[in-house]
């Protein structure tokens, strides 16, 4: 699948559309199987959105956290619903909870955390999920 239609079916997943034919067009790509998680984080920053500050964040989070071992399909969002009033979000998966686990002590994501995220993130939620 390419990227854009990858980016189109999780953001449409992630919304919950319910127009059937893009569920439909989405659902096999994005579906997790038994066992993968489904890592999710919304936040604000202190930098302005769109500033170069953010941007940089941003981009640096990508380039990093996907350089750690287990991560697959990560994707950054800005909100853009009115029903949430965090700026941004990032959504990643995990083969497994032991992939997962690695990850949360990973020195280049623990690196990254106690630099950039504790100092430049105001605040955040965080959840992830597995299949149901």
């Amino acid at each position: 699948m390419k990227r854009r239609n990858f980016i189109y079916c999780a953001g449409a997943t992630a919304m919950a559309a319910t127009t059937t034919g893009m569920l439909n067009s989405c659902t096999s790509s994005v579906e997790l199987k038994t066992g993968e998680i489904l890592h999710t984080v919304i936040f604000d920053l202190k930098h302005l959105a769109g500033a170069p500050e953010a941007e940089n964040f941003l981009a640096d989070a990508r380039r990093i956290l996907t350089a750690v071992p287990g991560v697959r399909d990560f994707q950054a969002y800005k909100q853009c619903s009115p029903k949430n009033d965090f700026q941004y979000g990032f959504l990643m998966t995990f083969n497994n909870q032991t992939e997962f686990d690695a990850y949360t002590v990973h020195p280049e994501h623990s690196k990254f955390v106690e630099e950039r995220w504790n100092t430049e993130v105001s605040r955040f939620q965080e959840s992830d999920f597995m299949k149901v």
